[in-house]
């Protein structure tokens, strides 16, 4: 997938914690989170500006996801540490997630094209693809931005909407 089509899917992706977080926080913070997610959807695409690192290859496996998930968690967790001890768990297990989240949702954009994806390389080889559409499909990549756009949006709106 393309650039709207990977925005799009960690929209989705994220829609159901953005939920949670909306009814646990606020709307603001939910909404920050969207914007987050949106914003590193295209950080495993970063392996097409690195020499020697091959499109598809190791960004795009659940190590890599795990590990953006701990560098957050860990980033999370030294951000409760000043709050104390139940903070530092739960801003380092949201941190985990919202990293392991947004990497996880590329890939399973990616799992939508014929090229697929290998999601335990170097481990295992096991390819996975849907082959719904092609990568550079436009209508694709807007229908899933508009998905993503509709999910986050009814999400966080259902999460203001519930009784205090």
């Amino acid at each position: 997938m393309y650039r709207n089509g990977h925005v799009g899917a960690s929209l989705v992706v994220y829609a159901p914690f953005g939920f949670l977080v909306t009814v646990l926080a606020s709307i603001e913070v939910a909404a920050a989170g969207a914007f987050g997610v949106a914003s590193l959807a295209m950080v495993p695409d970063l392996d097409t500006r690195i020499p020697f690192v091959k499109h598809r290859g190791i960004t795009h496996t659940v190590w890599f996801a795990l590990l953006v998930g701990v560098t957050f968690g860990i980033v999370g967790a030294a951000v409760g540490f000043r709050s104390g001890g139940v903070e530092v768990l739960l801003f380092g297990g949201t941190g985990f997630l919202f990293g392991a989240v947004t990497i996880g949702s590329h890939i399973l954009a990616d799992a939508l094209t014929p090229m697929g994806i290998r999601p335990y390389a170097p481990v295992r080889d096991d390819e996975y693809t849907l082959d719904l559409v092609r990568a550079a499909n436009p209508l694709a990549n807007y229908v899933l931005l508009g998905l993503g756009l509709v999910a986050v949006t009814v999400a966080l709106v259902a999460g203001e909407a519930l009784p205090a």
